[in-house]
C-alpha cells in the first residue's frame, strides 16, 4: 500500500515532499533517484521556508505523473490534471485547515527555539508523519 511506503520513507529520513513522491513515482515509472533530487527541495514547506506543505507539494508532483499532460495543446489532460489538483486541495484543506507547514507546525524551523520546539514535541512523527501518511492516501483516491 502506497501511504504505508511513503510513512516509511519518512521515518527513514527523507523529507515530507519525498516521501510522498517516491512511491509514486515507483508506481508510475519515474526513477527513485530522480524522484529523490526533485523532491529535496520541497521539505519543510519548499526550501525550509515553511510556505506549502512538503506532503502537499509531493502529492502535487504524484498527481502530476499520473495525470499531468506532455503536449500543450491537449487541453483535455490539463483540465484533468487540474481537477485531481484541485480535488486534492479541497480534501487537504477541509481536513487540516491549511496547506502550509507553518500554520502545521507552529514553530519556525529556521530558529534554534523553533528546531528545539519541533524535537522536543516530536512533531516530524506526531504532525508530519499524519501529513504524509492522508497526502498519499488522497492521491491514491484520485
Amino acid at each position: 500500500m502506497i501511504p504505508d511506503k511513503c510513512i516509511n520513507t519518512y521515518l527513514n529520513g527523507y523529507n515530507c515532499a519525498q516521501a510522498v513522491l517516491k512511491p509514486f513515482a515507483e508506481e508510475y515509472g519515474l526513477d527513485d533517484k530522480t524522484a529523490s533530487k526533485i523532491a529535496s527541495v520541497f521539505g519543510g514547506g519548499m526550501a525550509r521556508m515553511q510556505a506549502t506543505c512538503g506532503a502537499v507539494t509531493g502529492a502535487f508532483m504524484a498527481i502530476g505523473l499520473k495525470y499531468g499532460f506532455t503536449n500543450p495543446g491537449e487541453d483535455q489532460d490539463k483540465k484533468l490534471v487540474l481537477e485531481k489538483s484541485k480535488n486534492f486541495i479541497e480534501l487537504f484543506q477541509k481536513e487540516f485547515g491549511s496547506l502550509n507547514c507553518i500554520e502545521f507546525l507552529e514553530c519556525d524551523l529556521n530558529t534554534e527555539e523553533g528546531q528545539k520546539i519541533h524535537n522536543d514535541e516530536n512533531q516530524r512523527e506526531l504532525i508530519c508523519a499524519k501529513l504524509v501518511k492522508r497526502a498519499a492516501e488522497i492521491v491514491e483516491s484520485l
